[in-house]
């Protein structure tokens, strides 16, 4: 059962991954972290088929939220057309741990205020640490990882054996911690006592640069010594 698969789209001023996961041979599809020109991105999936279910936030900076109204708003006009005008109960929910909602609603806290591009926004549903969601036919696992902010955190797909680590791990690098909410000390504890504790050949999918493995971690990221 484990055909859950993981797309990747590169796009915004940091070149953010933005990651949509989906179950082979369906098309419901959730979003993690668009950054930027929502529209887009929900047209690329809508031309390849898929809908949007759910979007998931790792954390509440500008580069990993700024496509959220957007992409929220083209589902919304899609589903009223679907629907002939009638009011629609499928508006797509964003998610986002809810120690992430002050950095989510302070445009200096989430850095869109020094891009020149102040956003504020709240999550529709916050959740905790260990609380599992299931949307889409796919579960996965919050792990609250603070420390690159204060609500940062990772969604883990238990049954494919994959982690979006969001700008919390990368390939053989850490999360910055310089700003509002961050802390190096708290950040390597949250690695090393949520994530390096998975399983060696989980995939990692960062919030920006190429994909690694707890394995490959523990071995090579000199942040973890």
């Amino acid at each position: 059962m484990a055909d859950i698969r993981i797309g990747r789209m590169v796009l915004g001023v940091c070149q953010t991954n933005c990651y949509f996961v989906y179950r082979e041979g369906c098309k419901e599809a959730i979003v993690i972290d668009p950054p930027d020109q929502g529209e887009k991105i929900y047209d690329a999936l809508k031309r390849n088929g898929f809908t949007v279910e759910a979007v998931f936030l790792t954390h509440g900076h500008f580069d990993h939220i700024w496509g959220c109204e957007g992409l929220v708003a083209a589902a919304a006009q899609d589903n009223e057309k679907e629907s002939g005008g009638a009011d629609c109960d499928k508006a797509v929910k964003i998610y986002a741990c809810e120690a992430e909602a002050e950095v989510l609603a302070d445009a200096r806290k989430n850095v869109s205020s020094g891009m020149g591009r102040p956003i504020t926004m709240e999550a529709d549903v916050y959740v905790k640490d260990g609380e599992e969601l299931t949307i889409a036919g796919m579960t996965c696992k919050v792990i609250a990882t603070p420390g690159h902010t204060a609500g940062g955190c990772c969604y883990y797909f238990e049954e494919a054996g994959l982690l979006v680590s969001g700008d919390t791990l990368f390939q053989e690098s850490v999360g910055r911690t310089d700003f509002p909410t961050g802390s190096m000390s708290t950040l390597v504890r949250s690695i090393k006592e949520k994530l390096l504790v998975l399983p060696d050949d989980t995939l990692v999918y960062p919030g920006h640069g190429d994909s690694t493995t707890i394995s490959h971690e523990k071995k090579y990221n000199p942040f973890l010594g």
